[in-house]
């Protein structure tokens, strides 16, 4: 392979013009990317512009990893540290030749090195850096993980014990001399954040412990532990989020920060036993990917506009409504950025606190010494606040409470676990909150959820079903004459057909005739008459327009959203 430099290359086959090439130079100063890497940063060129310009003038070949079944033993070929290092990932060996999958194919130091670890012929192919990436996770993580069991039945064979003396050892440190425990589970870790999961679930069962992660909202298996080595693994966990070891009874909450490869991650456990031991979940927050804005959340249009019109509201209620994992924490958190100001004082209670906030008086639920959502806000209106955000409203104490600070003259914030706006109205009905006192602290609810997003590398038009037309409410619609979108499965995306989420939402805002026709005890149908006159767009309309643009699948909102919201 002749030595060309990438900006040469993707110059004389008009891929980017000179121009451009001088701006991602100038970018890439001060930064340790290489510059393909800036120029898809910067949006001067995809990753398969460059894949495929490399293709063609390279003459190397492509490979999807996620449909190859690479040999376990790879991981003996060529050590992690090299893999990681130059995000190479080997996948065959032929001979003397041995195929290495990379994203820069240009990285020669990344060949030679590979060439001089393994003593072997490199024969480059080109992929896409996601894959490379959740691929060496899978990989090695898989093989340390395996070697880490191996160790931990030997250590437990011997004397009938496991070596838990060396588990306060933190993720990110060299753990090769770690105990396998440590090992174990920060290969989970470190593979659940490679894949950009949520979630991370440790379930044991009768004759193992169940491993799986949670990625775009849909749950995969990751790892299965033998039942002799769950102790362990939950004793690691717990001993790294700061929760008591010998408490096996009840429940526990605990948190942790962990660092990988640059990248600040917060880890939020929780422990339930169960009849097979301790079940844990341990949610994965990525500071640096939050994109707390309005557009970062997915508010664009008039949704927009409604939003801005709730913000400006001086005082009142404004609810958040959705299922658990609906993207309400985010939500509620970038209103709480928009209104905190060196002008207010604004105070949250939070179960857990999930982000550290600069400048907000962040407060965390305690009901083992009386710290609850109701006695916490009473504790907080003792406090001059102009602004509180209540992490859920669970009881009629807390909704009260909450409805006369807005009459006083608060802003309250708080989310709420219902279906919809409406049926978030007939929640406080239910909580014995009076007509009169939620037609006058009301001002708007924010109803959401999350939907996948169609794939952009693989997404197809096809024509869709009767049945399809009919759950969307678009029962007029001529058969063969509407077309959806859906992702036929790419290495950008696993072979899912879907690559991240986008919220979608509906915002009532409560205008003259909806708070007379709710001081008034309407009807819910009347009142739903009422709320379709002012104005109000459903999330099924929603989810219908994104299904129409192609940024979802029907499939989807039928998976995420009841048919009759």
């Amino acid at each position: 392979m002749a030595y060309t430099r990438l900006g040469d290359l993707l110059t004389s086959v008009d891929v980017i013009t000179e121009e451009q090439l001088q701006e991602a130079l100038e970018l890439q100063k001060g930064t340790k990317k290489r510059l393909g890497q800036v120029l898809i940063d910067a949006r001067i060129i995809s990753e398969m512009q460059l894949i495929k310009a490399l293709q063609v003038q390279l003459g190397v070949d492509f490979v999807d990893l996620s449909t190859l079944n690479i040999p376990s033993d790879m991981v003996t070929i060529l050590p992690k540290n090299l893999a990681r290092k130059y995000q190479i990932v080997p996948i065959k060996v032929v001979g003397e030749d041995l195929y290495l999958a990379m994203a820069d194919p240009l990285n020669f130091i990344a060949i030679e090195e590979a060439k001089s670890a393994t003593r072997k012929h490199i024969i480059p192919v080109i992929t896409t850096a996601d894959s490379v990436n959740r691929t060496i996770a899978a990989l090695y993580g898989n093989e340390r993980a395996k070697r880490a069991i191996e160790e931990m039945q030997k250590e437990s064979q011997v004397d009938g014990t496991l070596n838990l003396g060396n588990l306060t050892r933190q993720i990110g440190e060299d753990d090769s001399q770690s105990a396998p425990a440590i090992r174990l589970v920060n290969s989970v870790i470190e593979r659940a954040i490679a894949e950009k999961a949520s979630d991370i679930h440790m379930e044991p069962q009768e004759n193992r412990m169940n491993i799986r992660i949670r990625v775009d909202g849909i749950l995969h298996e990751a790892l299965t532990v033998p039942k002799d080595l769950q102790a362990s693994v939950i004793a690691r966990v717990k001993i790294m989020c700061g929760m008591d070891i010998t408490e096996r009874r009840i429940p526990q909450d605990g948190r942790a920060s962990v660092r990988v490869k640059m990248q600040e991650v917060d880890l939020r456990a929780s422990t339930l036993p169960t009849v097979y031991g301790e079940k844990i979940v341990i949610r994965l927050l990525d500071k640096a990917a939050q994109t707390l804005t309005p557009g970062g959340i997915g508010l664009t249009g008039e949704n927009l506009q409604k939003f801005d019109k709730l913000m400006d509201n001086k005082q009142g209620v404004i609810l958040i409504a959705g299922p658990t994992g609906s993207g309400k924490s985010s939500t509620l958190y970038t209103m709480i950025g928009i209104l905190n100001t060196e002008l207010v004082n604004l105070v949250t209670l939070e179960d857990p606190v999930e982000y550290n906030m600069d400048g907000v008086n962040q407060v965390q639920i305690n009901e083992k010494v009386g710290m609850t959502f109701s006695s916490g806000l009473k504790s907080i209106l003792r406090q001059d606040p102009d602004i509180i955000a209540v992490g859920e409203i669970r009881d009629q104490a807390t909704a009260e409470i909450a409805m006369r600070a807005a009459i006083t003259g608060h802003v309250v914030l708080s989310t709420i676990h219902t279906n919809d706006a409406l049926s978030t109205l007939d929640r406080l009905n239910d909580l014995g909150i009076e007509p009169y006192m939620i037609s006058s602290a009301m001002k708007g609810v924010i109803s959401q959820r999350l939907l996948r997003r169609v794939c952009p590398h693989c997404h197809e038009k096809y024509t869709p079903t009767k049945d399809e037309l009919e759950m969307l409410g678009m029962h007029s619609e001529p058969l063969g004459e509407v077309s959806f979108y859906r992702g036929k499965g790419c290495p950008e995306c696993f072979g899912t057909g879907y690559r991240g989420r986008i919220a979608v939402f509906e915002i009532l805002v409560l205008d003259k005739e909806v708070r007379r026709a709710l001081h008034e005890g309407v009807s819910r149908a009347k009142l739903a008459e009422i709320v379709q006159a002012s104005g109000f767009v459903s999330l099924m309309d929603n989810c219908r327009e994104l299904v129409l643009s192609g940024v979802t699948t029907a499939e989807e909102v039928f998976r995420t959203v009841s048919a009759d919201e």
